[in-house]
């Protein structure tokens, strides 16, 4: 095993997770007011109605099933009665549409991102550099579903960059499982450990928001100290509850 390939497939990794984690912790905690998507509507809405849910379903089932072929192992869905053959026709279909419809839903958000003047102004050296990562790394895992589809892919990721992944977790790496893997399952790994580094200090925090304050706060009643609303008479059914100040 070469220093090269250890540093790749072990320092790398825990390097990228640890920062994955402190820079969220930093962030949330040094940059509330920053912890933000900073959305755009206002400025454009009709690029925005196609580009956005293409891009968020499609992530979303490109994450699932991420989940099931990195996180599930071989033997479980064999014990499971899934066949190979089965569980590839099924991971091959429903990523590429997955991907596809990402990788389109983000080529949209991008032009409209270049093209619509008060959207490109507020975009940052540090979203573009986001979004050129982000674009690499959906095109390299895109590139291997389709590779895999026609069959010019002959490494199993499930053999290799699968039990790699989940060896990192278990704090007993094995760096050797990636060296068996092909070029474009470790130009997606490295692409996507990048990702992950630089998650923390862009946008892609807001992943991580849910307004989940809005079930338990109070309502805010807003009142007038006035016993006259406004300078006109009081319109025909607009007379106060309860005839009296509040």
């Amino acid at each position: 095993m070469s220093a090269l390939e250890i540093l790749l497939w072990v320092v790398v990794p825990y390097v990228s997770l640890a920062i994955f984690v402190v820079g969220h912790y930093w962030r949330y905690k040094y940059d509330k007011f920053g912890w933000t998507t900073r959305s755009s509507q206002l400025y454009e809405s009709r690029l925005l109605r196609w580009g956005s849910p293409l891009f968020h379903f499609g992530i979303l089932f490109v994450l699932i099933g991420h989940v099931m072929g990195l996180g599930i192992p071989k033997s479980w869905t064999d014990a499971a009665g899934l066949s190979e053959d089965a569980y590839h026709a099924l991971a091959i279909g429903v990523g590429a549409i997955a991907g596809f419809g990402t990788l389109v839903g983000l080529a949209i958000l991008i032009y409209r991102r270049r093209t619509v003047g008060p959207v490109f102004s507020a975009t940052t050296r540090n979203d573009k550099f986001m979004y050129l990562v982000l674009t690499v790394t959906i095109l390299f895992g895109l590139s291997n579903t389709v590779l895999g589809a026609v069959g010019h892919e002959g490494v199993d990721y499930r053999d290799t960059v699968s039990p790699w992944f989940r060896s990192i977790f278990y704090f007993d790496p094995q760096p050797e499982l990636m060296t068996e893997a092909g070029l474009g399952f470790q130009l997606h790994a490295l692409s996507a450990l990048v990702l992950f580094a630089i998650w923390p200090f862009t946008r892609l925090v807001h992943v991580f928001s849910a307004p989940l304050g809005y079930f338990t706060r109070p309502y805010i009643v807003y009142r007038s100290r006035d016993e006259q609303l406004g300078n006109r008479a009081t319109p025909r059914g607009w007379d106060r509850v309860g005839g009296g100040r509040r």
